[in-house]
């Protein structure tokens, strides 16, 4: 199993963009992002600060992708 990047926040938003994810709502640090099937996630955006691979993980499930789905969203 290959690992997970480390990524930030933004990034991380910036790839699930690519996947047709948009942004719901702001509120602090936390960002919300939905797709039109009704999956949601929530990931947080703290500067640069990279996001752990278990968090990761946990958005990726959300979102109901692989890992290979998401990689592939480079």
């Amino acid at each position: 199993m290959s690992r997970l990047p480390r990524l930030s926040g933004a990034e991380i938003i910036a790839r699930l963009s690519k996947a047709g994810f948009t942004l719901m709502r702001v509120r602090g640090s936390h960002h919300r992002l939905t797709h039109a099937d009704g999956r949601s996630t929530t990931v947080p955006v703290h500067g640069a600060e990279k996001i752990g691979p278990g968090l990761l993980s946990k958005i990726l499930r959300d979102c109901d992708m692989t890992r290979e789905m998401f990689e592939a969203l480079k």
